[in-house]
């Protein structure tokens, strides 16, 4: 699909609750779709040459992305990615059906040259530079493995995946040239790198750390940063005239915070030109909405609940095991679905979406509902039940948990946990749920491990190895994107040798027995793949759901 900008695509992206409840949409409902399959998307395409030459798009985004180095553990946010990807290289852009080819305007090409040991030959585009002037090339890469990759905790990283396999990065044959040698053989080295982030501005642990809070001080995408308005929240991005690959459509692109609601209610008013609506009684609201398009479609998009093993009850394993049977999915997927113009397929893998090659349910029997056997597991830990008074007790203790919510979700989202509140309440397990400022939802609650209980999402990781960082072992303050700190042997060692084998078979089938374990273990209780039903503006082109690839943003505009 030619250029694509969501960073998110290629790397961990995170964000709050999804927009799901269970409102009355009214009226007729509209016969609901299944799940798209793989390739299939819907985004009002056009050929550029129909686009007006200019205009403005208008987002919303419901968290302001502080930390906007993408590739530290605070900044690895679809907030902080949507900007990211409008601004820096994505040297590697997906397809609709997942599938990633080098960037032309960055890379002339990218291939494996050897083996064993597994080389990879960049060659970039020599026209390819930084907004201070310096080449893209082989110091940007250097830097970016010896954050990434060489185990030095002064880096706060999201990700280590594949970078830690890199046994050097140096110049090759010329001067645009970078060669990459791998210690251990990586299948999915085309997400390296990607988003690429200057060496000038990440190679020191307080560049990488602190250099990109509320400032983007070096780009290099058809875009650079206008203003960046921390008080009212607000980003706004415009062509880069020293950009020298294919001019994009937009002259410019402003990013507002808003609340979900608030979101709708500014599209309702023609402030903002797409809106999510992925609920009910929001679809209701602009399915037949005036000067408005709604686009639907399944990408890589899950909803899970995370569950806290680092501390309190949820560190033993029986209950965690108890509160998978507490939960009923279905239930949950329901309500999800209701009223919506597509079916909200339950999950039962963690590593690919139901319209994905490889996907196998491996849910039973943790993820089935089953409140006795939750009763069972609990009586066995020796949580005492008290009839229908209330939460169990242990050693004069009360079974409690304290379920973290962004005040970024909607009051949609909250009903949703307010169902599983009742659901583990009914086994005897009292759940508090505490709002929570939406800009230190993961910065000072999920990557604290402030929490016993959260529930977001993870999108767009049609890379398996892209989930390595979710469920591996931590290391002391250094939790990856595992931020309930649920881990085993047996997973990491599952998870690194699929990502290390080249037949992709077999790959697949070793990332299946990860998948497995991850369910046994307890690491989360995984819900459903969340459908993608946007509202757009009437008129608005190559923007809306990509399937599994990503949005070209020197393609979207404003038919003539």
């Amino acid at each position: 699909m030619g250029r694509a900008r969501k960073v998110g695509a290629f790397v961990l992206a995170v964000i709050t609750l999804p927009l799901a409840g269970c409102a009355d949409s009214g009226g007729a409902p509209h016969p609901a779709r299944a799940a798209s399959v793989t390739g299939s998307e819907d985004i009002g395409a056009e050929p550029v040459g129909r686009l007006r030459d200019g205009g403005t798009l208008t987002l919303s985004n419901p968290l302001w992305p502080t930390q906007l180095n993408f590739l530290q553990v605070d900044g690895s946010t679809v907030a902080a990615s949507q900007l990211v990807s409008l601004v820096e290289p994505s040297l590697f852009l997906r397809d609709a059906r997942g599938t990633p080819e080098p960037d032309p305007d960055y890379l002339v090409s990218a291939e494996v040259t050897r083996t064993s040991p597994q080389t990879v030959v960049y060659r970039f585009n020599p026209r390819a530079r930084w907004s201070d002037g310096k080449p893209i090339g082989v110091r940007d890469f250097v830097a970016q493995w010896r954050a990434l990759g060489r185990g030095d905790d002064r880096y706060h990283v999201a990700d280590t995946a594949g970078y830690d396999r890199i046994a050097s990065v140096g110049a090759g044959a010329s001067a645009h040239e970078v060669k990459v040698v791998f210690r251990t053989p990586y299948a999915d080295w085309r997400r390296l790198f990607t988003p690429l982030y200057p060496a000038s501005a990440i190679d020191t642990p307080e560049k990488f750390n602190k250099g990109w809070v509320d400032r983007v001080p070096v780009t290099a995408g058809p875009f650079t940063v206008g203003s960046l308005d921390r008080t009212s929240e607000t980003a706004v991005v415009r062509r880069d005239s020293h950009w020298w690959g294919r001019e994009p459509r937009l002259s410019k692109v402003i990013v507002r915070t808003l609340t979900p609601d608030a979101a709708l209610q500014a599209y309702r008013n023609g402030e903002i030109d797409s809106v999510n609506a992925a609920n009910a009684e929001d679809y209701a609201r602009l399915r037949d909405a005036k000067n408005s398009e709604i686009r639907t479609g399944s990408s890589w998009d899950e909803v899970h609940i995370a569950l806290n093993g680092a501390h309190g009850p949820l560190a033993d394993l029986a209950v965690r095991q108890a509160v998978q049977h507490a939960v009923n999915r279905k239930a949950l997927a329901a309500v999800a679905g209701k009223g919506l113009p597509v079916t909200v397929p339950l999950l039962g893998n963690h590593i690919f979406m139901t319209n994905q090659p490889g996907y196998v349910d491996h849910s039973k029997p943790w993820g089935d509902y089953d409140p006795d056997a939750a009763r069972r597991l609990l009586d066995k830990a020796g949580w005492t039940a008290h009839g229908s008074a209330g939460a169990r007790t242990r050693n004069g203790a009360r079974l409690r948990l304290r379920f973290v919510v962004s005040s970024g979700t909607n009051q949609l989202g909250l009903d949703l946990a307010q169902l599983l509140q009742q659901m583990l309440g009914q086994v005897g397990i009292a759940v508090d749920i505490a709002k929570v400022p939406a800009d230190d939802y993961f910065s000072k609650y999920l990557g604290r491990g402030d929490f016993d209980l959260a529930m977001f999402r993870f999108e767009g990781l049609t890379h398996p190895s892209d989930v390595v960082a979710i469920y591996r072992k931590t290391h002391g303050d250094e939790t990856y994107l595992n931020y309930g700190r649920v881990c085993d042997t047996t997973v990491d060692h599952l998870l690194s040798e699929a990502s290390g084998t080249l037949d992709r078979k077999r790959a697949t089938a070793l990332y299946n027995e990860a998948d497995a374990e991850i369910w046994r273990i307890g690491h989360d209780i995984e819900l459903y793949q969340r459908p993608q039903v946007l509202a757009v503006r009437a008129g608005l082109a190559n923007y809306g759901v990509p399937g599994l690839g990503d949005i070209d943003w020197t393609k979207v505009g404003w038919k003539k």
